[in-house]
């Protein structure tokens, strides 16, 4: 059985999330009514010799000679550099605004790719194939394409929706266990933010998803794309409610701006995981909510294998956290914006949070 989760909005044409099993061998099939002679596949090195031939294969059946392109796994190649191989990897192979790239991997290769599609000749169309599950319950859903700089993460980019999304939960079974459980941080955020029943369900009944458990995987990608579909509705630019997106992320990158973005020391979604930790002890500090919440919620990253605390990571100092903090895309004018909690399942967005509040907190949280 295949899910159909559609995406739509005022300023952008709608497109569909399909969710289910075997979707990358049947690519061809799924995307026959948007497929061009000239279709390039963007795939990192890694994931190019796992699920590259089964592209390819799908898009030959299909009658169509795809191309792929391959570019270097990790974060570093969200960058200009990066963007620039792969613009010229583009012209290299002849397309043309009509034409059609496909971007089959985890989230770098999605914002990569997808940035690509948006300035290539001023825009082309492109089709994710998420391979990772932070990529399929995130980054590929809600047209958010960009890159890195040395300033900050996700700095420079552009909305540019997809024009098909393919979450195949089979190949979830090739991820390593700790890219697995970044995910699910990813999961878990989406029951924080709206849904208190569904967090619920993924703290008991399918917390298996978090080992790898594709019975408990697949509604949990269903359901946390319904949930992002539904913000990106509302709010495709980020003017208001889908900012709650990034519960945890403020912290996160933070965390992840101070460690340079190197994964070995920290993935985006334990950055995240303790991000979202940080958010409800914060909230809970201000009495915003229930203490309780806050240690549910830590409780419950804890029990997926994720990190909830700065321990471990190296010293960090608060001010410079805050700094990057308010550098962060959500913060006007220098003041910090935090997507805080009444409780499990109704997030808020705190404009104008009081920095002094923020750098006690930080110091409380073991930052220098």
């Amino acid at each position: 059985m295949v899910n159909i989760v559609p995406v739509s909005g005022q300023g952008f044409r709608p497109y569909e999330v399909h969710i289910g099993r075997g979707l990358l061998a049947d690519a061809g099939e799924r995307l026959a009514d948007i497929l061009r002679t000239r279709t390039v596949v963007v795939a990192d090195e890694n994931v190019a010799r796992t699920h590259g031939a089964t592209v390819i294969g799908a898009l030959r059946r299909a009658g169509v000679e795809g191309a792929l392109v391959q570019v270097p796994p990790g974060e570093a190649s969200k960058s200009w550099r990066g963007l620039e191989r792969l613009c010229d990897a583009l012209s290299e192979q002849g397309l043309d605004r009509k034409d059609l790239i496909l971007a089959l991997g985890g989230g770098v290769v999605g914002d990569l790719a997808g940035l690509a599609a948006a300035l290539y000749m001023r825009g082309i169309d492109f089709v994710q194939l998420p391979t990772s599950l932070l990529a399929q319950v995130d980054s590929s859903v809600g047209g958010k394409t960009a890159i890195d700089t040395r300033h900050g993460k996700n700095l420079i980019g552009a909305f540019h929706q997809p024009r098909r999304v393919l979450a195949d939960i089979d190949v979830l079974a090739t991820l390593p266990p700790r890219q697995l459980r970044s995910g699910w941080a990813e999961v878990l955020k989406h029951g924080l933010i709206r849904d208190a029943a569904y967090f619920e369900w993924l703290a008991g009944q399918g917390a298996s998803g978090a080992s790898g458990d594709p019975d408990a995987l697949e509604p949990a990608v269903v359901r946390s794309v319904e949930i992002k579909a539904a913000v990106v509705s509302e709010d495709e630019k980020e003017a208001g409610v889908r900012a709650l997106l990034n519960l945890g992320h403020t912290f996160g990158h933070a965390l992840e701006a101070e460690l340079g973005f190197d994964e070995a020391i920290l993935t985006h979604g334990e950055a995240v995981a303790i991000g979202c930790a940080m958010a409800f002890r914060f909230s809970a500090r201000e009495k915003l909510c229930a203490p309780g919440d806050a240690n549910l919620v830590e409780s419950t990253f804890i029990a997926a294998g994720l990190p909830t605390r700065l321990d471990g990571l190296g010293g960090f100092s608060a001010d410079a956290l805050l700094k990057r903090m308010a550098g962060d895309k959500k913060a006007e004018g220098g003041r910090l914006t935090l997507i805080l909690a009444r409780a499990i399942g109704d997030a808020f967005v705190q404009r104008d949070v009081d920095d002094a509040a923020v750098r006690s907190f930080l110091i409380e949280e073991g930052a220098a």
